[in-house]
């Protein structure tokens, strides 16, 4: 029997479960063995989403721990034919996810693999920008060093200009206040920069501007899930 590899789509924020759509539910029930990038919050959203759904009557194995090993477990559990979940820690296996190195093996064995839709904070906040949406790429975490993320934010910037094109990133939420101080002083004024914060959430936020417009603005988003997106 072939194995089926489910990935399942999780909520961005904790009133977010709305946007996970009803057959997600369906294929948790089909699964009996997971491979998760958080076990707790992986856990608790299974309760959310199924009340009924008993844990510890299912096989979980965490991505981080011990990478090589978690990695040939999931081997040997697609050619035993098992039904397999992998889950995020929030939005969609495989997008910016340690699950995609488990996605990419059930590929090599020939194994089903079914993505589910559900909420990816990248294209949400790329979907709000009103930017380029043909032409965009995610590049993750800026250096952390000032002047390598100026050096970042510069070639960023110029990419952009010449492809006309969307940056993506994101950064740790309690470094946001400091990226943004950073992007104001570094790009042009006419660059747009929109923020995208506490995606799907009641206090969901989203805004496009130009470096000139945000420099007139009070912003506070320390600690706060943020997507950038760039366009010069």
């Amino acid at each position: 029997m072939n194995s089926s590899v489910y990935l399942i789509p999780t909520i961005l924020s904790d009133d977010g479960l709305s946007a996970i759509p009803a057959y997600v539910t369906d294929a948790v029930k089909q699964c009996t063995v997971f491979f998760v990038e958080n076990e707790r919050t992986a856990r608790r959203f299974f309760k959310l989403l199924w009340k009924e759904m008993v844990i510890d009557d299912y096989e979980w194995h965490a991505i981080h721990k011990a990478e090589e090993e978690v990695l040939a477990v999931f081997k040997q559990r697609i050619k035993e034919g098992k039904t397999i979940g992998i889950v995020s820690e929030a939005g969609c296996p495989g997008i910016a996810d340690p699950g995609q190195l488990l996605i990419e093996a059930a590929q090599q064995l020939n194994a089903a693999v079914k993505p589910l839709v559900g909420p990816s904070s990248i294209l949400l906040a790329l979907m709000g920008s009103g930017m380029n949406g043909q032409q965009f790429q995610f590049v993750g975490y800026l250096p952390i060093d000032n002047q390598e993320r100026f050096k970042a934010l510069k070639e960023l910037e110029a990419e952009s200009k010449k492809k006309n094109c969307t940056q993506i990133f994101i950064e740790t939420p309690y470094r946001n206040n400091q990226l943004i101080e950073t992007i104001l002083k570094t790009c042009q004024p006419s660059t747009r920069l929109s923020i995208a914060a506490e995606l799907t959430s009641a206090n969901e936020y989203i805004k496009t501007k130009t470096i000139a417009e945000w420099k007139k603005e009070k912003t506070d988003f320390h600690k706060k899930p943020v997507i950038f997106c760039l366009q010069a």
